[in-house]
């Protein structure tokens, strides 16, 4: 930590609040010099804390954290919170096995007030906070901070329109990266929210008004000249969010540490919800990330002297599979439309959004209104793909019931990173699409075990006139030949290898395991394809001929594909033994893919141990 020597001695936000104002900025450089050298060795998200660098000190300057609580949205942006707050020398373990967390985590630290993973909650947790906070009566104040990008999602305005109703003291900053700050008019705005949050202004506004309450068509000029003038004057953001009910401040220079801690000392004291305004550069002090913040969202290690990330596996991943597949498509179908709740590049459609940009749409993170959206163009006679990480899809799950399924409509969803993610952790690990989405009627759901089998599927999805799901992990594909498409019968399987006793059945991509165990047992092994319609008589066939039925996926055990195959097993009166393998009853912690699934015992050692001992335990009864 030489090259540190103000950082190295924050261990905790009290020591940073022991610092001149004058020395903040050398801290700033400090902290964001660190991020980058941390973050390169470690892997992590990056760009989006370069980005917040003076924001989050002049929070934890201004603000007596953690007895003053702050509440981060998804988190991207928290690492230098978690560096000013004591976690600074267990950065290197960030979103490692057993290392600090990739997000703000309840039970990391007490500076994390929200355990968080997925956009656009801290306005309706830092609501319900501060209501109790509120009811304590000790002074404590609550501070939420929303991207541009999180904000754009219903459950964001929601919590506004509530907020502004309840008039409980809050402050809500919007960091807005999307826009370049300029700095002639920049200059002007952060003089007029230090103006407009002070004292003076503040005084004479409250005082104003509890004169003009007597006299009604006064008070409603004054209160329409003061919206109009901060309209004017900041952006037309502001008279939106002083309907809502806020008092709205900004925008201002998110990277000048001087008029922040200004602005919000001043803000502290404010009565009622605040909106402060900033605007901030993703990547913000180093060249690479500011040039490309998008692929320096989310890096693996890399050398930050080059500013080169390094090339990915030469297999294709499964998004680039499903983003080649939308675009083959669309060439000869223009009534396909591909929908993506701001996951154009994680999805892999950035190559179909620029070849047919007429039929895609980015609706920002609103995974409600993708779903709905796409029922409706689906009744307009379009052909909707809705392309869905598998825990984002869990955010829309009444549309897909309700506005889809019901209704029968031939909506696709393309859902990405079903299974273990790995580094992210609990709220991204895809563990429940199958459970939740197996009990819906109507609804086709597909498990392919290779990219060639998620291509075919997807063709069948498209194709079939109703609902339906292929549910594809993280990470790279097998690398399998690629044949012509062509639809798949609804509900049949494939038998893979013949074998005696023992049958596995699998669903997903687990089949390479599930191979390598049945060539040491002499197992059976069966592609089921089909979680739903599931294939019934293949299932009684094999319970027919072996004596114990293995189920295989990579999804909670509880209501999962093993579940569909117990529930046929059960409604013959089959009498089969049957183990069903898949994810347990648990958050599943951060990692690598492959120490996850060797721990849960789900690499080719760990089934074969649990099958071995299953047999004997029949074999002991």
């Amino acid at each position: 930590m030489n090259n540190y020597p103000l950082l190295s001695k924050i261990d905790s936000p009290d020591e940073l609040r022991t610092l001149d104002k004058e020395q903040l900025a050398q801290v700033c450089d400090e902290l964001r010099a660190y991020l980058l050298e941390t973050v390169s060795q470690s892997s992590g998200h990056l760009a989006s804390g370069l980005g917040c660098v003076e924001l989050t000190l002049a929070l934890h300057y201004v603000y007596k954290t953690p007895f003053d609580q702050l509440i981060w949205d998804v988190g991207h942006q928290a690492y230098p919170h978690k560096i000013l707050t004591g976690r600074r020398d267990k950065m290197s373990t960030i979103r490692q096995k057993n290392g600090i967390h990739p997000f703000p985590w309840r039970e990391e630290s007490e500076f994390d007030v929200l355990s968080v993973g997925h956009s656009s909650t801290s306005i309706s947790a830092g609501l319900g906070i501060a209501v109790a906070a509120e009811k304590e009566n000790a002074g404590r104040k609550t501070v939420c901070v929303i991207g541009d990008g999180a904000i754009t999602a219903g459950m964001a305005f929601e919590a506004l329109n509530h907020a502004g109703a309840l008039h409980t003291d809050m402050l809500v900053i919007l960091n807005d990266n999307e826009m370049s700050i300029s700095k002639n008019v920049g200059a002007l705005n952060n003089h007029l929210a230090r103006l407009f949050s002070g004292s003076l202004y503040t005084n004479v506004r409250d005082g104003s008004k509890k004169i003009l309450d007597k006299i009604p068509t006064v008070k409603n000029f004054m209160k329409k000249t003061e919206e109009h003038m901060k309209g004017v004057m900041f952006s037309p953001e502001s008279t939106l969010f002083e309907e809502l009910g806020f008092n709205y401040i900004g925008p201002i220079d998110g990277h000048n540490i001087e008029d922040l801690v200004a602005t919000l000392t001043n803000m502290r004291e404010l009565k009622g919800p605040q909106f402060l305004h900033i605007r901030t550069k993703k990547g913000k002090g180093y060249a690479p990330a500011e040039n490309d913040p998008t692929g320096f969202h989310g890096v693996p290690k890399f050398d930050p002297m080059s500013g080169m990330l390094p090339k990915s596996n030469s297999k294709p991943t499964y998004s680039k599979i499903f983003g080649d597949w939308l675009c083959e498509m669309a060439e000869n179908d223009p009534h396909l439309i591909g929908i993506t709740p701001a996951m154009c590049e994680g999805s892999g459609m950035v190559e179909f959004s620029q070849r047919f940009p007429e039929q895609y749409f980015d609706v920002a993170i609103a995974e409600q209104h993708a779903l709905t959206f796409a029922a409706g163009l689906a009744i307009g006679g379009y052909k909707p793909v809705v392309a869905i990480y598998s825990t984002f899809l869990q955010r829309a799950y009444d549309q897909l019931i309700h506005d889809v399924a019901i209704q029968n409509l031939p909506v696709l969803f393309a859902i990405d990173r079903a299974g273990v993610v790995g580094a992210d952790g609990q709220t991204h690990q895809g563990a429940f699409d199958i459970s939740f989405m197996r009990c819906v009627p109507n609804l086709v759901i597909m498990t392919p075990s290779d990219e060639n089998e998620c291509r075919q599927m997807l063709y069948t999805g498209y194709q079939c006139g109703k609902p339906a799901a292929v549910r594809y992990p993280r990470g790279n594909a097998v690398g399998v030949e690629l044949a012509p498409l062509q639809t798949l019968e609804l509900g049949k399987s494939n038998l893979v290898r013949q074998g005696e006793k023992v049958a596995i059945l699998n669903f997903g991509t687990l089949l390479p395991q599930a191979l390598e165990v049945a060539e040491k047992l002499n197992a059976t092994v069966v592609d089921m394809r089909f979680v739903k319609p599931i294939d019934e008589e293949r299932i009684l066939q094999i319970s027919q001929t072996h004596k114990v039925i293995v189920t295989l996926e990579e999804n909670a055990i509880q209501g999962g594909a093993g579940s569909a195959v117990a529930e046929v097993l059960n409604s013959h009166a089959k009498l089969t033994a049957l183990l069903q393998l898949g994810l347990p009853d648990f958050f599943i912690p951060q990692g690598t893919q492959q120490e996850i699934m060797s721990d849960l015992g789900l690499d080719a050692k760990g089934i074969e141990e649990k099958i071995r001992q299953f047999v004997r335990n029949i074999e002991n009864l």
